[in-house]
Formats: structure tokens, C-alpha cells, sequence
């Protein structure tokens, strides 16, 4: 069964993987991202998920990715890392290469590409779960993967300490729901992170015990404060800071003629860009990055939201 050792609660930001101009690990602007996090509170990151463009890094990126952002930390907190595949060997083949890191965990999806049903992705879990002694978070995000995880099956895989926890970017508020209420009926054996950015409030008094939210790398004071102001109980102050950044997310929409990633975390690395913390926003090939006027729109956005005077007032990284 899960142990309180290996919970993991409050705000983990999935990582961004910054890159220089020729589409290579930027690593200075790695280093200044992660100081920025754990700058602003955060309990733990993520790296090597969905908005740290996992997907499209080979084995040698991923160990760069890794080995760069332990090193940072250096332990302050936890880091879990993506093991993302499409099917279990090669899985467990990331969860071995990623072995000789400090991580507290691994961040499993369902398979994906072939069609695998509850039957196969009960037995995905448990096979890739058997050869590490660290925890696995189950990741729900079929708008990638295009299986929903069904929450009995999540439950089962808790209740039998196969996972320690759900990171849930599935957007389904009404699924989330259901989870929490079940996973409170067997004694809580899971930690629930939401990765819905703008109705972290929402899932907060659902029962969610943290977030894991992409536009945590641009403002993760602001999630921490609301999760402080959520374990306070004082739910005027979260919707306060919900708000500004719902407000904020608004930057994810500024460009045109760019979709999925290409929009969302695109306007994330844009965005860190202007404040100084990339060098670049350059996107994993084939996207491209944001140019032109969405630029301008998102920087008057970081205004609107106080993060660009208070990068300025910081002195902000060339």
C-alpha cells in the first residue's frame, strides 16, 4: 500500500524543456527555470511531460533533461520524471535509464498508438510498476494518449499500491470528481494533482490535493499562494489568485493559426522569454515558435497580470 513517505502534494509544475535556436537543450536558460520555481514555493517538479515536450526528446535528451535538473535542485524538492512511451517495454526501458537519477518517482501514461483496452492498461501499470521500488503516478490525459482512465481502474491500482497517486489533465471535472469521492471512500490511498490551470480552485474543493499546472512555469508563486490559501481554508483568497490566473492563461490564446502545443506551451516559452528566463522560444520540430503581434498581446498580458514589472523590478535574465 501506498506509505505517507511517497505522497506528493501542492504545487508541481510540469516542466518546460527551453531550447537554443538550433533546437538544442538550452541549459543555462534550464537552470534559471527551475531557480525561478523553486524561487516561487513549489513542492516538487515534473520533468519530461507533456509541456516539456517529452514526446519528441530521444533517450539522450531525456538523460540531459534529467541530469540537468536534479542537479539543480540538488534535493530542495521532489522531482518525478515522465517515462512516456507507447507501449510497457519500451516504458520500463526509460524507468531503468532514468534509475541512477534522484527522482522520488515515475509519471506513467496509458499506452498508446495501438488500442489497448481497461484489460491491457491495468497490466501496463503493474508490469512497469514491478521493476522500480519507486512510486508511479498514473498520468490522464487523453487528449494525447485517446483513453480516458476510468476511475474504478484507478482505484483499483491504488488500493493495490500499484500507483501513489493520479496526475489528472483529462479536463473532466465531473470524472475528477468521481475519483476524488472514491479515493476518499477507500481511505485515500492516491494523492489526486489537477492539471486543469484555470479551475484549480474547482478541483480544490473537489479533493484534489495539489496541481500540476503548465503555466506554473510562468507564475508558480501564483498557484502556490492559492494552494496555501486553499490548505487555510480561505477560499476568497483563492478565488483571487484563480482569477489573475485565469487571466493570465489567456496568453495560450493570443496566437493564431497554432494549435496544441504549438499554442499552449508555445505561448508559455514565449512568455518566459519575455521575462528574461529563456533565451529563446523555440519549439520541438516540426512546430514553430510564436512571432509577430501575439507576442505584443502576450507581453501586455504579463503586464495586466503584474509579472512583467515584477520581472523588470527583479532584474530580469538577459
Amino acid at each position: 500500500m501506498t506509505t505517507p513517505a511517497t505522497a506528493l502534494t501542492g504545487v508541481v509544475p510540469p516542466l518546460l524543456t527551453p531550447l537554443t535556436a538550433d533546437g538544442e537543450i538550452d541549459l543555462p536558460s534550464l537552470e534559471r527555470l527551475v531557480g525561478h520555481l523553486l524561487e516561487g514555493g513549489v513542492d516538487g517538479i515534473f520533468a519530461l511531460g507533456s509541456s516539456g515536450e517529452v514526446a519528441f526528446w530521444d533517450d539522450a535528451r531525456r538523460a540531459a533533461v534529467l541530469e540537468a535538473v536534479t542537479g539543480t535542485v540538488a534535493g530542495q524538492v521532489p522531482v518525478i520524471a515522465g517515462v512516456i512511451d507507447m507501449q510497457t517495454d519500451r516504458v520500463i526501458q526509460h524507468v531503468r535509464a532514468a534509475e541512477r537519477f534522484d527522482l522520488a518517482g515515475y509519471v506513467v501514461t496509458a499506452p498508446f498508438y495501438a488500442i489497448t483496452g481497461p484489460e491491457e492498461i491495468d497490466t501496463h501499470f503493474r508490469e512497469v510498476a514491478a521493476v522500480t521500488e519507486r512510486p508511479i503516478w498514473a498520468y490522464d490525459i487523453p487528449v494525447c494518449v485517446h483513453t480516458k482512465l476510468p476511475a474504478p481502474l484507478l482505484l483499483r491500482l491504488g488500493a493495490d499500491g500499484v500507483i501513489t497517486g493520479v496526475k489528472d489533465s483529462s479536463g473532466d471535472d465531473v470524472g475528477f470528481r468521481r475519483l476524488a469521492a472514491g479515493n476518499r471512500a477507500a481511505g485515500s490511498p492516491m494523492t489526486l494533482l489537477t492539471g486543469h490551470e484555470v479551475v484549480v480552485d474547482g478541483a480544490y474543493l473537489a479533493g484534489a490535493d495539489g496541481s500540476v499546472p503548465g503555466l506554473g512555469n510562468v507564475d508558480p508563486a501564483g498557484y502556490v499562494r492559492m494552494h496555501r490559501a486553499a490548505q487555510a481554508g480561505d477560499w476568497e483568497q483563492v478565488r483571487t489568485e484563480q482569477d489573475r490566473l485565469a487571466q493570465l492563461f489567456e496568453i495560450v490564446f493570443q496566437p493564431t493559426g497554432k494549435v496544441g502545443p504549438a499554442a499552449g506551451v508555445g505561448a508559455f516559452k514565449t512568455a518566459l522569454r519575455e521575462l528574461g528566463i529563456f533565451s529563446t522560444n523555440t519549439m520541438a520540430r516540426p512546430m514553430s515558435p510564436i512571432e509577430g503581434d501575439a507576442v505584443g498581446r502576450i507581453r501586455e498580458i504579463l503586464g495586466q497580470t503584474g509579472l512583467l514589472a515584477a520581472s523588470q523590478g527583479a532584474g530580469a535574465h538577459a
